[in-house]
């Protein structure tokens, strides 16, 4: 299924998953952090690789990105991508450690790092599990990826597999952010379908590729 030939029902319904996913992870990460957090309505964006790099500020912006690799029948990639202050905030919160501050390599076995690996985990599971039941598809997902890193480095790595089969990727935005308190906690849930999981999505729902 080529990209640009996507109809604006298939781009609504895709908003619709993407607002499903990212809804239910949001709500398991504002019971984590006993937070109010709120998301704005997602977008769908058919983007160059250099443009999904823009999304979160540019590719040489430092960010904490969890990736996770869906596997099952409709095999996609899934990104929680934060500033590294916000990381800082999140950790902060989890671990009731007002003073903390990130370090510039934190090592794997350290608790900040298991902290972040724990609430991707938790939200994005969620999320799998929300977009599993709305298609009735089979999906499971990798173990966490945490990547401390440009955001050209960091996004690379789970861009491979959709450059394989295309210059271009499908992204479905969820943006996030904490709400009455002094420290706001932002950050974007981005979906990436492989190519040919799109059509996978849309027979899984009913929807004919010329809808």
């Amino acid at each position: 299924m080529k990209y640009k030939s996507l109809s604006s029902f298939q781009f609504d319904v895709l908003r619709e998953v993407g607002n499903i996913g990212a809804g239910n992870a949001v709500t398991a990460l504002s019971q984590l952090l006993n937070l109010k957090i709120e998301m704005a309505i997602p977008s769908v964006n058919v983007v160059s690789f250099d443009e999904m790099m823009e999304l979160i500020g540019g590719p040489e912006k430092k960010v904490v990105a969890i990736l996770f690799r869906i596997y099952g029948e409709a095999p996609s990639n899934v990104f929680f991508v934060l500033s590294v202050e916000e990381a800082e905030l999140l950790i902060r919160t989890m671990t009731n450690n007002p003073t903390y501050e990130f370090k510039e390599n934190i090592s794997k076995d350290s608790l900040e790092f298991s902290v972040l690996e724990e609430v991707g985990n938790i939200v994005t599971g969620s999320y799998i599990s929300a977009l599993s039941d709305f298609t009735h598809l089979h999906l499971q997902p990798s173990v966490p990826h945490l990547g401390i890193d440009m955001a050209a480095a960091v996004l690379t790595y789970g861009l491979i597999d959709i450059s394989q089969a295309s210059d271009y990727a499908i992204v479905i935005d969820s943006k996030v952010n904490s709400q009455g308190t002094s420290d706001v906690l932002e950050g974007n849930f981005f979906l990436l379908p492989n190519p040919g999981s799109l059509q996978i999505i849309f027979s899984a729902l009913g929807i004919q590729e010329n809808e």
